[in-house]
């Protein structure tokens, strides 16, 4: 659970940062997701966040950090992490998800409808012989044995020729979410209009060279592959690697107790990533809360470590001269305006939490120093590709030769791959 609730303090931070990117909030003000420190700022996905005025003490640059810390040690931080590794299989799950996007389409005229096919299809749904609300659609493409529709259905089609019109008769279970047709018998009116299959297109040189990567061969493109999932690897080793040091400097750091609104302000921001985060599993965020085990003392004291650390991390900028001009804030969000979709620089920082902003850039500076000045040592060895296309479920490589492995820092990213749920129209879906 304390996991769960530092990704929530992740947000708070972040969420001064990105307020307003792709304008999805009504107040224009939204957030985006990043990894495990309450102070990386890294990018995930978008939650709203609330317009709040604080007080100027809710910022670092509205307050003397010296009043509320001590530093100690911060240059030299020892840390391990778990190196960065990419397998054959990786390589091989990635490329197999991207060639899911690109599947092939084959149309069938010279036989019926199996299982496995699309069966593109009208139909219409009766109950004692009368059309019911939502029992009906034309031109739906519909997966035979997919079970996206109530037993029966799908079945019923198996057999069916192109253009013939056939009835189905199925019993809607009694737990179906639409009261009016629970429990009922329907008949469904179906024709199929044509029938259609898709398979993976094969992984060739030719396959490859139509990907507008230049690249030439099926060995070229796994090697690309790997590279750009070692990257992300490599990026997400270093974040953690930041998360850690970062710990360990507030750990050996006296801290007063940090101004209220800045507790606040983070409490807020982390209420609101959790209720966006509710929102999306279709959650309250009363019941959000209970299901993940979360509780006020947590949230709250996600909320008073994330003040700690923004304190810690502004006293090491003020020590290293590493705090952000407006000059930079300014060529910053002149780059990023139109990345968001805003069209002029105004209207981008009408939109998003400028103070905030500006903390979360004098944060990647300060992150990035203490991670160029610690002692970082991995436990596992780096693996490198294996080309040979023969053996995809191998592993990719062979251990380096020696452990503990000292690795230099980049900013964080990710990769996220998503597949989204199918059908919700008719009636006799599930």
């Amino acid at each position: 659970m304390k996991k769960f609730i530092t990704t929530m303090t992740v947000l708070a931070l972040s969420a001064s940062v990105f307020a307003g990117c792709g304008k999805t909030a009504e107040n224009g003000e939204s957030t985006q997701a990043g990894t495990e420190s309450a102070a990386t700022g890294e990018t995930g996905s978008e939650t709203a966040a609330a317009a709040v005025e604080y007080g100027e003490d809710a910022y670092v640059d509205g307050i003397n950090v010296a009043d509320y810390v001590t530093l100690g040690e911060y240059k030299g931080i020892e840390v391990t992490e778990t190196a960065p590794t990419v397998t054959d299989d990786y390589v091989q799950s990635y490329i197999d998800y991207a060639l899911q996007s690109n599947m092939v389409t084959t149309e069938i005229t010279d036989r019926a409808v199996q299982t496995g096919d699309f069966a593109n299809i009208d139909y219409e749904g009766k109950i004692d012989g009368v059309a019911f609300e939502g029992g009906t659609d034309k031109g739906y493409d519909l997966e035979i044995g997919s079970g996206s529709f109530i037993d029966g259905f799908e079945d019923g089609l198996i057999g069916a020729e192109i253009g013939e019109t056939r009835d189905v008769a199925v019993t809607f279970p009694e737990s179906y979410p639409n009261a009016d047709v629970a429990g009922k018998e329907a008949v469904f009116t179906v024709t199929v209009n044509s029938i259609h299959t898709k398979s993976l297109p094969e992984l060739t040189d030719e396959y490859v060279k139509g990907l507008e990567l230049d690249l030439a061969t099926v060995d070229e493109y796994k090697q690309y592959v790997f590279d750009m999932l070692m990257e992300d690897e490599q990026n997400t080793h270093d974040s953690n690697a930041q998360i850690d040091i970062l710990a360990k400097v507030v750990e050996n750091s006296e801290f007063k107790e940090p101004p209220a609104d800045m507790v606040t302000r983070y409490y807020d921001r982390i209420k609101a990533n959790m209720s966006s985060y509710a929102a999306m599993y279709g959650y309250d965020l009363e019941s959000f809360m209970a299901a993940t085990g979360s509780s006020e003392e947590q949230i709250q004291e996600s909320a008073a470590q994330a003040a700690r650390e923004i304190i810690a991390m502004k006293a090491i900028a003020d020590a290293e001269e590493l705090n952000v001009t407006d000059e930079e804030v300014e060529a910053e969000l002149q780059k990023n305006a139109a990345d968001y979709g805003y069209e002029d620089v105004e209207e981008y920082k009408s939109a998003i939490d400028l103070k905030g902003y500006k903390e979360y850039m004098m944060t990647e500076k300060v992150l990035s120093f203490l991670f160029d000045n610690a002692v970082v040592t991995d436990t596992e060895p780096v693996q490198e590709l294996n080309t040979d296309t023969e053996g995809t479920t191998e592993t990719a490589t062979e251990a380096a030769e020696t452990e503990g492995t000292e690795t230099a820092g980049t900013e964080t990213g990710a990769v996220e791959e998503t597949e989204s749920a199918a059908g919700t129209q008719a009636a006799d879906k599930k």
